[in-house]
């Protein structure tokens, strides 16, 4: 079974049965649900939704799919063809729409597509919201428009040129300090739309762009996520290019990577990093995260006298904590860079104006910078449990076990010790509890896994 129905949206793998997979059926169903859900709780009869795809194979498909039901129901639709997730949620209200969806399943491979839903802000909508939706896509309580009342559809080929222009009018990037540098960006954008809109923004920034992987076909010439173990050619051809930094981006450009001069990963959760050092440097106030990602963030939000928080991992918790504490910057450690002073949301081609207007300014190379940076290293595990066991009990014994240490139980248990931390998280799906770890080297970290692995199964 491959449909993964959450307060988020809908994701699962084309073709299939209904309920199984994401079928044309499951599309329409939770289209119609969306849709139903925004004129049950809008004061007005017309409707305006705007939507946008990646470039992965089934988009077209899903996305005349979308179209066709939103205006089956009375809703009309501004459709920005081939687009970005963070675009997306900048048109929404520039265009001053009701809300919109997103074509897209992010980081998962080409078999995978997903509808994200986004609010009248732009925004992901709210747990509560969502939860809505899943019930009215559960009982098919649907009401479609008679003929005379069916939605309207308009295309728009100009939001590429509006979210890099509100980029570019930000006063925290430097266009012509970026100018001045002649930086030549080597840009692996996994066959999606990043290769269009990254190259564009890099134009505007006098940048020279070695293009990998840009033709938008939706053929992933590896695995889609940008972690290390998949980005080897950009790597080479990085030092290849003699470049002074590599940009990858995952399909829907909402999470940012780098390459230093070296050939080398910058860390994906330095990404974050980097660009809180460069904002709060100028900007004294909060900087925001969700548990599992680096201490790097605190370190450098204290470093220039500033606040740090975590929430809850998923980007609604970092972005209401956000708001709660009018933070300056945030995001999420898989290199989601939240500027608020543009949107709320993950945005990769703010990230990569923001990290170039920084590396102008510092007068350094990408690995000079990144040694400036405290270095930490992270560790992923789980435990797989048998279904009769409480998965709850046993986070309440491992809270209790460690009391005496900085706890954390806003998102399962977060043990802060001196110089590393973990993070016990359950699985909503299967009895299984993820362990992320962070210490000042890799033994560490993967040691403290194996310790608390053992220490929760001397509990059980």
């Amino acid at each position: 079974m491959s449909l993964i129905k959450s307060i988020s949206g809908i994701r699962g793998t084309i073709g299939g049965k209904v309920n199984d997979n994401l079928t044309p059926l499951d599309v329409v169903k939770f289209a119609s649900a969306f849709g139903t859900w925004l004129q049950n709780n809008k004061n007005k009869k017309d409707l305006t939704l705007v939507i946008g795809r990646d470039a992965r194979i089934s988009g077209q498909m899903v996305s005349s799919l979308v179209t066709a039901t939103l205006q089956g129901l009375g809703i009309n639709v501004v459709d920005l063809g081939l687009s970005t997730t963070p675009t997306v949620e900048i048109m929404v209200p520039e265009l001053k729409a009701d809300g919109g969806i997103i074509l897209t399943a992010s980081h998962n491979p080409k078999q995978w597509n997903a509808l994200k839903l986004l609010n009248e802000k732009g925004e992901f909508i709210t747990g509560e919201n969502g939860a809505d939706v899943l019930a009215l896509a559960e009982s098919e309580d649907f009401n479609y428009a008679e003929v005379d009342h069916l939605g309207k559809y308009e295309t728009r080929e100009d939001a590429f040129d509006i979210h890099i222009q509100q980029i570019l009018d930000l006063p925290m990037v430097d266009v012509e300090a970026i100018k001045a540098k002649n930086f030549k960006v080597v840009l692996d954008a996994v066959n999606s739309t990043g290769g269009i809109a990254i190259p564009m923004l890099l134009d505007k920034l006098g940048c020279e762009t070695v293009k990998l992987y840009c033709e938008p076909t939706g053929h992933f010439p590896h695995n889609p996520e940008p972690l290390k173990e998949h980005l080897g050619d950009i790597c080479e051809l990085v030092k290849k290019e003699n470049a002074d930094v590599g940009v990858v981006v995952d399909p829907d450009v909402d999470r940012l990577a780098l390459i230093d001069e070296k050939g080398e990963m910058f860390g994906e959760e330095y990404t974050l990093v980097a660009v809180a050092d460069y904002l709060l440097k100028h900007k004294k106030g909060a900087a925001i995260s969700n548990l599992s990602s680096s201490r790097a963030l605190r370190d450098v939000a204290q470093s220039q006298n500033s606040e740090y928080f975590a929430s809850a991992v998923g980007e609604v918790n970092v972005v209401t904590l956000m708001k709660e504490k009018n933070a300056v910057i945030g995001g999420e450690g898989n290199g989601g860079i939240i500027y608020p002073d543009l949107h709320y949301g993950r945005d990769s081609l703010v990230g990569v104006a923001l990290f170039l207007t920084h590396l102008a300014k510092e007068n350094k190379t990408v690995s000079e910078l990144r040694a400036g940076y405290p270095s930490y290293f992270m560790g992923k595990k789980k435990i797989e449990l048998t279904p009769e066991i409480d998965v709850d009990a046993i986070l309440s014994k491992m809270e209790k076990e460690y009391e005496n240490e900085d706890v954390s139980t806003v998102d399962g248990v977060k043990i802060d010790f001196e110089n590393n931390w973990v993070h016990l998280r359950k699985s909503n799906t299967e009895p299984i509890i993820r362990i992320y770890t962070e210490a000042k080297s890799q033994e560490e970290a993967d040691q403290l896994g194996d310790d608390i692995i053992a220490k929760i199964k001397s509990l059980i």
